[in-house]
């Protein structure tokens, strides 16, 4: 356990968050795996139907991911006041809450699956491809939330080191996975969605035992678990705040991709492996906010309101150095790195996402900002502006996707996210720089 109340904020964020960062890096060896392997051994029609679909999955385990992160938050704050049985009811509640939670969208989202993949205009050729994956990868979604409750309780309370060691297992087992199913098997793209999915119930149970032989702390007993309706709500309150913060992104995503799909076989591999890297490029600001979520939660529950401010400031220069450098990279190696995941030399291919890569960097150090302010946000207890922060990029992307993308092609696509960020930051700063916690001072 770290305790993220005491110590140099510049250096307690970037010890926090460098273990997160190669978590995060693990983790997105399961996607360029799966677009590896796939596009090598199957095809550019496979890889399409696996891109094709990626959006959709990404927008439901990103709710869960944003619902456990904010259900966290709870567990942060109380133990940054030292409150620890308020922190082990949060916990057991938290188990609960989100298991029930993944239970449900499970069931939804396979029982709808097929006009859902119709409405993202999936084309024909790749849609029974594209069904088997995505079933596969949603009935698996349980092991995914197990996963990251227990790797967000173990990130509240300052402990960022044990969801990395189970990840890189968990990831390098999935890349040996995807290789033997893909190619050894008839099962198709549907061999990648085995292959993840066995890989998350490993990392999951790995976490379960670690947590309950290491941290006596977080151990829960029979009363934990007896039902609160105050801590539920207050649970919920940050939980659902994070998860539609995410999904409401996802959802942005999600229309572009449907408009995306209708633009041919080669603009959707080129902006499934744009994507891609953008993931890679983005994850360092995605780790840096998640930090700041934990650290502003526990600075907030101690009363530590100018570590609050310093720290948040520190934060956006950190990501800001890192997308000055994305910048070089992307101008000059953009093609090259498209070329090695996609396995091609479509020109068609090679050249649309550079553009969109480049277009698209000019603009990271405003993703940086929102990142950083927006979990921060939610780490100070606000989780109505983040919200409406991401409402704005659903409705400008679903904007764009209706009357521009139709008028200027997949330009239109390229031109919408920097459109979006330029306009959802505005209510972030505003709000945080008139929060108490960044206006006030207190002993460091």
């Amino acid at each position: 356990m770290k305790d993220l109340t005491e110590g140099k904020p510049g250096k307690l964020i970037l010890a926090f968050a460098l273990p997160i960062a190669l978590g995060n890096i693990f983790q997105l060896c399961y996607s360029f795996a799966d677009v590896w392997i796939v596009g090598n051994i199957l095809g550019n029609n496979a890889l399409a139907a696996v891109g094709s679909t990626s959006t959709l999955n990404d927008l439901i385990v990103g709710f869960l991911i944003g619902l456990t992160n904010g259900f966290a938050v709870i567990t942060a704050q109380c133990f940054g006041a030292k409150k620890y049985e308020d922190m082990r009811q949060a916990v057991a509640h938290t188990l609960t809450l989100g298991l029930a939670v993944s239970i449900i969208l499970t069931v939804f989202s396979t029982v709808f699956l097929i006009p859902i993949l119709h409405a993202l205009n999936i084309p024909d050729e790749h849609f029974s491809s594209a069904f088997a994956y995505s079933k596969i990868i949603l009935l698996g979604m349980t092991f995914s939330m197990i996963y990251n409750i227990c790797a967000s309780v173990l990130r509240a309370v300052g402990d960022a080191v044990t969801p990395l060691i189970f990840l890189i297992i968990s990831a390098v087992l999935n890349i040996i996975l995807d290789f033997v199913l893909i190619k050894y098997t008839d099962f198709g793209v549907a061999g990648a969605a085995y292959a993840t999915v066995i890989s998350q119930i490993i990392s999951a149970a790995l976490c379960i035992v670690y947590i309950a032989v290491k941290y006596p702390m977080l151990r829960l007993k029979k009363q934990n678990f007896v039902f609160s309706a105050a801590v539920s709500k207050q649970l919920m309150s940050c939980g659902m705040s994070m998860g539609l913060m995410n999904s409401l992104v996802a959802f942005g995503t999600v229309a572009l991709q449907s408009s995306i799909n209708t633009f041919g076989t080669n603009i959707i591999v080129a902006h499934t492996a744009a994507r891609k890297l953008t993931n890679f490029f983005m994850m360092p600001l995605g780790v840096l906010g998640m930090t700041m979520a934990a650290y502003c939660a526990q600075n907030y529950g101690a009363e530590k309101y100018s570590r609050i401010r310093s720290g948040v400031f520190k934060a956006v220069l950190y990501c800001w150095i890192w997308c000055a450098g994305l910048i070089v990279l992307i101008f000059t190696c953009a093609p090259a790195m498209l070329r090695m995941i996609t396995s091609t030399d479509v020109a068609e291919i090679i050249d649309t996402g550079t553009l969109y890569l480049r277009i698209n960097c000019i603009l990271y150090c405003v993703t940086a900002v929102i990142s950083v302010f927006r979990n921060s946000l939610q780490g100070v207890g606000v989780h109505k502006t983040p919200i409406v922060s991401s409402g704005i990029e659903l409705v400008g992307k679903v904007a764009i996707v209706m009357f521009l993308a139709p008028k200027i092609g997949y330009m239109g696509i390229i031109l919408s996210e920097p459109i979006v960020w330029v306009v959802m930051v505005i209510p972030l700063i505003i709000r945080l720089m008139r929060h108490p916690a960044m206006a006030k001072s207190s002993a460091a």
